[in-house]
């Protein structure tokens, strides 16, 4: 019996573009015998632009629904997906040769790892990649760990959200991405951190392509007013959760 990993994205039609981008990349993935992905595309809008820009393949699944944020589309990706972990891929981004591999090994061969991050490369418009140089060490992190370094470098964890592998009943019980504007996929990272160790893989897992469009380029994502409301639920929420007697996996 094939097991799988469930691919999820969410796009709405500036980044639809870039769907056939991402769309090779989990193409060229190379992944342990007995396993396949399922990529599930949810639009946030029901918009006729993005529709043209799917690819036609039978492990896609792409559904739209009504607009209401990057974290909403992801979360009612959610409904769809069957199987045992879920990887998140922004529209706009690809992923690394043997990233699916290398997630699928941590979550396999470690029961009591949770989640899964990876080296992040900045692509820049003139395609050029630029690192980031305070990763971790490659293995467990501790739970905790990440909020504790969010909170002493002006909310910025020292791994990427967006590489995000999770098992899917944890991501469920979670409640799925939070319902922000923006920094869903941060307030998830740093729950996920507080009731479970996670993993980090020192080699390159994704591409985070950097373009006038997206969402965390706009005035509106830097606005301080909202940015200081987003951190702090985010950080309430993280810590009400890390102190709370439930964790994975139970009795750890």
């Amino acid at each position: 019996m094939q097991r799988r990993i469930i691919i999820v994205t969410a796009v709405h039609p500036p980044a639809a573009l870039f769907l056939p981008d991402a769309y090779k990349s989990l193409c060229e993935q190379e992944l342990p015998e007995g396993w396949d992905w399922l990529w599930l595309i949810q639009e946030d809008g029901k918009s006729d632009q993005v529709a043209p820009y799917v690819p036609d393949d039978v492990r896609i699944s792409f559904r739209q629904g009504r607009q209401g944020g990057a974290g909403m589309a992801r979360t009612m990706a959610l409904a769809r997906a069957e199987g045992e972990y879920v990887k998140v891929l922004d529209a706009d981004d690809m992923l690394a040769p043997g990233a699916l591999a290398r997630d699928i090994a941590a979550l396999t061969s470690n029961p009591e790892i949770g989640w899964t991050t990876s080296r992040v490369l900045d692509l820049l418009p003139d395609g050029s990649f630029v690192g980031f140089d305070q990763d971790p060490p490659a293995g467990p992190i501790e739970r905790g760990a990440v909020l504790d370094h969010w909170k002493a470098h002006d909310y910025r964890a020292q791994v990427h959200p967006a590489t995000l592998c999770m098992r899917r009943d944890l991501l469920i019980a979670l409640g799925g991405w939070m319902a922000l504007p923006a920094s869903e996929d941060t307030g998830l990272l740093l729950a996920l951190s507080a009731v479970s160790r996670g993993w980090f893989t020192a080699e390159v897992g994704l591409h985070y392509r950097k373009w006038p469009g997206q969402v965390t380029s706009q005035a509106a994502h830097v606005d301080s007013a909202e940015r200081e409301a987003r951190m702090a639920v985010i950080e309430a929420r993280a810590e009400l959760l890390a102190g709370l007697a439930w964790q994975y996996p139970a009795g750890a």
